[in-house]
């Protein structure tokens, strides 16, 4: 017992370390421990802040669905340059040049930045036309712009959250990546129901509170992981990252070899989230009944598949620093132990989501319709679980490398060219509704695990420079 005490407080101190030697069972522990908590808190934070949001009317819950199906989007671009900067920067520390790994930090940072401006602008500018075309109706858009526009037009703190904490992945200090979230989201969680219902001095704000919070909540997460960037004195709780003016000079061949992996990144799951967009404006055909069922599911799922993707992360460094150490067979060991543990975890936690899908839906909502199309949701996915958990570690170790590539070709195709047209074959020609799209997941999703798997025995990632 005293063992796994020193294990769990070892896991969460702010300190980079090299996983290329000693015990690959204890290497993914002490990576997934904090990368976990992390998921769970952002998880978490999903589930409180839909149960506030349904509180206040079935539209408001219908927008937050929308707003995220599109947010999604800047998701993708967030995840492609964190994968990227995840990649490079494990690969530096794996070489033991740490002032490269931070040259190529803020190389990955100025890129962010620009990105954001160019996605913000026309996303507060549009974002009444952008809810009507996702189907919205009039009093939805009127009731909802503020939250779209405020979480459309503040995408800037979302990149730098998602970025910065992918740069302390690769370093090995998932600690602070997990500290980050845990005040970004905690504040969020507090301020919610204040900004959302005007308690005490707080302005009654609607859904649009909702937005509020957010965005206070993660901007102090992105000063919290600056702070640590920018403290020169390793010893006194600085980043083995530093950040300072020289670092700021534009190096155009790194940014060219970032934007090489984070394009292809981007888009790996620019196209998975793109396809949900599509299933959600299936979805839309059924009322807002159903949106608002769908939505409840899909936070659950986030709930429930975050902590897996922290393995999966965990598995992604622990590829990149040791192709840095060219050390690949280790690599691939580290890959198959993280999908076993993921694969234990997922089975476990799906059947009690099954068992208990009814009571956990009728927590948020009290609508009949709202509750039958969560469970429904919430049980088809829920059978795609042990395909998804080899499938998450299996992708991540892709990007761990730096191939980003081929699982944003086996993306294009499985949710595509498969999981939308089964989607409206099944919702709409069949007539299955919300049943239709959610077991089109289901089926899309366990292809692109196995295809996926079956690829990544090939090796062809660890030839992949970066």
């Amino acid at each position: 017992m005293r063992k796994i005490l020193d294990l769990l407080l070892e896991s969460l101190r702010s300190e980079e370390r090299s996983y290329t030697t000693g015990s690959i069972n204890r290497a993914i522990v002490l990576l997934s421990i904090p990368m976990v908590l992390e998921m769970v808190m952002e998880s978490l934070f999903a589930i409180v802040d839909v149960y506030f949001v349904s509180k206040v009317s079935v539209d408001a819950v219908a927008v937050v669905g929308l707003t995220e199906s599109l947010l999604t989007l800047i998701y993708s671009v967030a995840i492609g340059m964190s994968m990227a900067a995840t990649a490079m920067v494990a690969r530096r520390i794996g070489e033991q040049k740490p002032e490269a790994a931070s040259m190529a930090a803020m190389q990955a940072v100025l890129i962010a930045v620009a990105l954001s401006v160019l996605i913000g602008v026309p996303g507060f500018i549009f974002a009444a036309d952008i809810l009507r075309f996702m189907g919205g109706s009039e009093q939805m858009v009127a009731s909802g712009i503020g939250y779209t526009r405020i979480a459309l037009g503040s995408n800037i703190v979302i990149m730098l959250l998602f970025l910065l904490n992918g740069i302390f992945r690769g370093a090995g200090n998932a600690a602070i990546a997990m500290r980050t979230l845990w005040i970004a989201n905690g504040i969020n969680i507090i301020l919610d129901p204040l900004f959302i219902f005007g308690i005490g001095p707080f302005p009654e704000l609607g859904v649009q509170g909702a937005a509020v919070a957010t965005l206070i909540g993660r901007s102090i997460g992105v000063l919290y992981q600056l702070y640590h960037l920018l403290k020169q004195d390793e010893k006194k709780g600085g980043s083995v990252i530093r950040f300072t003016r020289a670092h700021l000079v534009l190096q155009w061949d790194i940014i060219r070899r970032l934007l090489k992996v984070g394009i292809t990144g981007a888009g790996q799951f620019l196209i998975a989230s793109a396809s949900w967009i599509f299933l959600v404006r299936i979805i839309a055909e059924f009322g807002s009944d159903a949106i608002a069922g769908y939505t409840i599911a899909i936070r659950i799922i986030i709930f429930s598949t975050l902590p897996s993707w922290g393995i999966a992360n965990a598995a992604a460094t622990l590829v990149g620093q040791n192709l840095g150490a060219g050390n690949p067979a280790r690599a691939e060991t580290s890959v198959w132990r993280s999908g076993l543990f993921n694969m234990v975890f997922l089975v476990l936690l799906s059947l009690i989501l099954v068992v208990f899908s009814a009571p956990i839906i009728r927590f948020f909502t009290t609508e009949p319709e709202v509750i039958r199309a969560g469970i429904v949701s919430l049980r088809i996915f829920c059978a795609g679980y042990i395909f998804w958990a080899w499938g998450m570690v299996v992708s991540q170790a892709f990007n761990g490398a730096g191939d980003t590539r081929t699982p944003t070709i086996i993306n294009l195709f499985c949710f595509w060219a498969l999981e939308i047209p089964l989607g409206y074959l099944l919702a709409v020609t069949l007539g299955w509704g919300v049943a239709g799209v959610c077991t089109a997941v289901a089926i899309s999703e366990s292809i692109w695990a196995v295809v996926s798997i079956l690829i990544f025995r090939r090796g062809r990632w660890k030839l992949v420079q970066i």
